[in-house]
């Protein structure tokens, strides 16, 4: 079983008429379950950040509502990342182009320097915009690759263009999370 400990990314932005997910209520028990994700591949438990309140809050009222269940890892990018939550991953025909589905909303960045890209954790997907705003239901889990000093040098020049922390450093020099499909997200029963 793999333990996934953090959400990145963004909040939560509502519009009010925009998704049926809003009904959903939240409970402050909620917030402190972990999130069972079974997979053809096995079962992933997703412990979600309290320092991204308003993703964390967001991703537990699509899953209350069972949005995620039968969704696919519809974009697999090996020693990077593999990303779920496009709902027209539930029924989509072979050779169809998924990653443009959603509840209709998206999510205002919500960035911490405490949290990164390293393997195992959760984030939300976004496009490249202004606002950094991300997909509300669109999320992918960080695969990654064992990284040499020479090879975080070269990202940290060519792709970063600043330093990376020791500490984070080191992260990215350590084992790898194996990609998976989704058959469901429910909250554990402890």
């Amino acid at each position: 079983m793999i333990r996934l400990f953090m959400l990145t990314a963004c909040s939560l932005l509502l519009a009010a008429s925009s998704f049926a997910q809003q009904d959903v209520k939240l409970k402050k028990k909620d917030r402190k379950r972990d999130i069972e994700m079974v997979t053809t591949e096995g079962t992933i438990v997703l412990r979600l950040s309290d320092s991204t309140p308003l993703h964390r809050d967001n991703f537990l009222r699509l899953v209350k509502s069972k949005y995620y269940d039968s969704v696919l890892f519809h974009r697999v990018i090996k020693n990077f990342m593999i990303q779920g939550g496009d709902p027209d991953s539930k029924r989509a025909a072979a050779g169809v182009a998924l990653g443009e589905g959603g509840p209709g909303y998206t999510i205002p960045a919500e960035f911490r320097t405490t949290l990164f890209h390293k393997k195992g954790v959760l984030a939300a997907a976004r496009d490249n915009n202004p606002e950094k705003a991300s997909s509300a239901s669109q999320f992918y889990i960080v695969q990654g690759k064992k990284f040499t000093d020479a090879g975080l040098d070269s990202v940290e020049t060519f792709r970063l263009k600043r330093k990376l922390p020791a500490d984070q450093r080191e992260v990215y020099k350590r084992l790898e999370v194996p990609h998976t499909l989704i058959r469901t997200i429910r909250y554990m029963v402890k």
